[in-house]
């Protein structure tokens, strides 16, 4: 009898102290890790991950969440070393900033959600036809992606006696390709003659930027992320030519453009960030997840640039910096 008694007080103290444990582990919160690999410093990539992270902790606790901030310095195979790295660790989730980034994130696993972030045209990137707006698969995030047509029709609202426009971009970069040619087949519908300069990298940029603004009237540069990390050396080059840049970002314009039509990238680097708390936290499937876009481009202008041109702005246009 007393054996018995004995048994049955220690199976509570078990018991108890199950619970216990149980309760204590469900009370403790996860911290995730979440590599983010970014593809060169400049204005725009470093809003877009300041964004994301700000995001998540917000939604998730500071001290819940441990980032692993890589910066590639535009090379796309250093991209593939980053995210292979990521990859080892076993981290929950992989933000990829910009196209180089998020193809070698994409290539590299086909279990961790991966975000992608300044990314234009996802179905370019990817390969996929026929894009739908859901990837389907481990990948999906936000697009830097501006209204083209309307970026078009504003360099040729503000600057109507343009006869030659040069279209200024890394022919490495396929979404600025993409970009490229979508403003080109625009212009050509208004009888404006336009003719690409296209650098391979860094290494070029002057000298291309140099044949542009000997031959046109105004230069168009994309969301490209090269050009942005050289818009002080293109803006060495277009200034003192008195050529006019329309930029596809805000972060350019604000080194060598007069005028852009731009997107928040701080704004989408938040979007994802949102979309990276979802996932973690299993409210969301990520294949289920199509991209965000920010719905609301600003028209801005380099007031100090368009003062040296000369350049007469519309109303509707807001200073960058005000």
């Amino acid at each position: 009898m007393r054996l018995k008694r004995t048994i049955a007080l220690l199976t509570v103290f078990v018991l108890a102290v199950s619970c216990t444990l149980a309760l204590s582990s469900c009370n403790q919160k996860k911290t995730y890790n979440v590599g983010i690999c970014q593809l060169v410093t400049h204005d725009a990539l470093d809003a877009a991950t300041q964004g994301f992270q700000d995001a998540l902790k917000k939604e998730l606790g500071e001290e819940n969440v441990t980032f692993d901030l890589q910066n590639a310095a535009g090379d796309s195979n250093t991209c593939a070393t980053i995210v292979n790295s990521f990859v080892s660790k076993n981290y929950d989730l992989i933000m990829a900033n910009a196209t180089p980034a998020l193809q070698a994130a994409a290539n590299a696993t086909t279990t961790i959600p991966v975000l992608g972030t300044s990314i234009t045209e996802y179905g370019v990137a990817l390969s996929i036809k026929d894009f739908s707006g859901t990837v389907g698969t481990n990948v999906s995030g936000t697009s830097d992606l501006a209204p083209l047509s309307d970026q078009a029709q504003m360099l040729l609202d503000v600057f109507p006696n343009a006869k030659n426009v040069g279209l200024l971009y890394c022919s490495a970069e396929a979404n600025s390709e993409y970009q490229v040619a979508v403003v080109e087949n625009y212009l050509k519908e208004k009888d404006v003659v336009v003719t690409r300069y296209s650098f391979a990298d860094s290494n070029d940029v002057a000298q291309v930027t140099e044949k542009a603004a000997a031959a046109c009237d105004v230069i168009y540069i994309p969301t490209d992320n090269t050009a942005a990390s050289c818009a002080d050396a293109i803006n060495n080059v277009c200034l003192p030519k008195k050529v006019p840049v329309v930029a596809g970002e805000e972060g350019i314009a604000a080194k060598c453009g007069a005028i852009t039509l731009s997107i928040s990238y701080y704004n989408i680097g938040e979007k994802t960030g949102q979309m990276a708390a979802k996932i973690l936290k299993g409210e969301s499937k990520i294949e289920e997840m199509a991209i965000e876009y920010d719905a609301n481009p600003v028209k801005k202008y380099n007031k100090e640039i368009c003062e040296q041109l000369g350049v007469t702005v519309p109303s509707d246009y807001t200073a960058i910096g005000e």
